[in-house]
């Protein structure tokens, strides 16, 4: 059984909580937190709770130090996991900085641990089957892409650090980071990224493209969170040499040049609840399960891996320095 320490008890803290109990592999065993919410909810968890990771770590015995608190708060976090010698679990992005993610994947090296990023879109069926169709080359390489991930502008955290380009990095960091480590996951990183970008009246660009060029192929992405109340939106197209794949609200379909439409059963067997405004869903679960199963067999994980981590904050910070 392995033993969970859960940092932060926000939205992502409350969703890794309800989803570990869906894993016989693992109890959650405590947790750090600092204000009256995160007590309350401690209370409600049955856990203990502590005010820092260090404290945490000298009362409890853990295995797993599972880091859900502010973007800006993550390098620090998972570095003092690290030192406790902790296997660690950090949701996304593991840095603003690819130097800090370099520097904690090597300290997890020179502790002899583990460090997992939850990179959770590598986790959803869709995601599955695409990566399926472009190793076996059934219908050729591809040849372009387009990827979209739309948001109204998050009110709820108005005012917050989210809003802080220097603590968040803003929707690079928070929207697009999904697809875009999905894009080097399946492509590699691109030669070069240009940037279209719209800003009206607020404080920020709230929509932007992004043109990732390779050699022949073309991907493109969009992320936005627009002053304007539309639904979340993310889909994606991917233009093979014989066929198109499209991911949106009607399903996963490939359309061949020769033969009938392919309809891919794309429906999740165990929908979890997630504590927060995201419906009932099975890709965190995967991947909690995933990283665990890594832990068990004490590998890192070859899902999202170091390269992959490195190369996606390498190019946002590309991107945050163009814009």
């Amino acid at each position: 059984m392995l033993k969970v320490g859960i940092v932060g008890l926000g939205g992502m803290g409350t969703v890794h909580y309800m989803n570990y109990k869906h894993i016989p592999q693992v109890k959650v065993v405590a947790c750090v937190g600092t204000t009256d919410a995160d007590k309350e909810k401690a209370k409600q968890w049955d856990l203990p709770i502590f005010d820092s990771i260090e404290a945490m770590g000298k009362e409890v015995d853990l295995d797993i130090v599972d880091i859900c608190t502010p973007t800006f708060l993550h390098k620090d976090h998972v570095e003092q996991a690290l030192n406790l010698n902790k296997n660690v679990i950090c949701e996304k992005p593991l840095a603003l900085k690819s130097e800090d993610a370099k520097y904690l994947f090597d300290l997890a090296k020179d502790k002899g641990k583990h460090l997992y990023v939850a990179q959770v879109v590598q986790f959803m069926k869709q995601t599955e089957i695409l990566r399926q169709i472009i190793n076996e080359g059934k219908y050729g390489k591809p040849l372009d892409a387009v990827f979209h991930r739309l948001s109204a502008k998050p009110n709820w955290g108005s005012g917050s650090w989210m809003f802080d380009k220097s603590k968040a990095g803003l929707i690079p960091y928070d929207l697009h980071i999904h697809d875009l480590d999905l894009i080097v996951s399946l492509f590699g990183a691109p030669d070069s990224v240009e940037i279209q970008e719209t800003q009206g009246i607020l404080d920020f660009p709230e929509h932007y493209r992004f043109l990732y060029n390779y050699d022949g192929l073309n991907v493109v992405g969009e992320a936005a969170w627009f002053n304007a109340n539309i639904p979340f939106t993310a889909k994606w197209t991917v233009y093979f040499e014989k066929a198109f794949l499209v991911n949106d609200q009607n399903g996963l379909i490939l359309y061949p040049s020769d033969g009938e439409a392919i309809i891919y059963d794309i429906e999740e067997e165990n929908k979890i609840e997630t504590g927060i405004n995201v419906p009932p869903t099975e890709m965190y679960l995967n991947e909690l399960k995933h990283f665990v199963a890594c832990i068990l067999e004490d590998i890192d994980s070859p899902i999202v891996t170091e390269k992959q981590v490195i190369s996606t904050l390498e190019i946002l910070e590309t991107i945050s320095q163009l814009n």
